[in-house]
């Protein structure tokens, strides 16, 4: 286990967020995106105040955690889309876990009501965490999008369709 200290994102983390989410997309099971956005696309696409670090205790990122809108429609203001990366070297240890922690709470106090994440089946530590911190699964989307990069190009993926709902909703 390593000490994990959380904070909201900057631009300046944008290299390391980068760096991990680049290792996510390596693993063929963390995104359909084949390569991370720069600044400019990720920050305009995140609400502000659901972007966060997990750093150790040297102050380095570790994890980071974001949300977008699910809909620009009113009736949706209070239900986001939602990813969390863990960098190769810090999986397994806590991070994700308090990363996550820390996340529901950001989105509690921001008025969020139901936060959702579509995760690939075989990234069974994602949903394991997910699971362990209140989240359902709501189904499977069967072959929802066409995998484009990787060993997997051009395979039709599933992913499982999660959500947590804010206590008393």
């Amino acid at each position: 286990m390593i000490r994990v200290g959380i904070r909201p994102m900057t631009p300046a983390d944008w290299p390391a967020v980068e760096h991990i989410y680049r290792e996510g997309i390596a693993t063929g099971h963390a995104t359909f995106e084949a390569e991370p956005p720069d600044w400019d696309g990720f920050d305009s696409g995140k609400l502000p105040d659901l972007r966060l670090v997990a750093t150790d205790t040297d102050g380095l990122v570790v994890g980071w955690a974001a949300a977008s809108p699910v809909s620009s429609r009113p009736v949706y203001r209070g239900v986001v889309e939602h990813s969390i990366y863990i960098a190769d070297a810090a999986r397994e240890q806590g991070a994700g876990a308090a990363l996550l922690e820390a996340f529901i709470a950001a989105a509690d106090t921001a008025g969020i009501w139901t936060i959702q994440s579509s995760i690939f089946p075989e990234n069974t530590a994602s949903l394991r965490l997910h699971d362990r911190h209140g989240f359902r699964t709501v189904g499977t989307r069967e072959r929802i999008a066409l995998m484009g990069y990787g060993p997997l190009a051009g395979t039709w993926r599933d992913t499982v369709l999660i959500e947590r709902r804010r206590s008393g909703d």
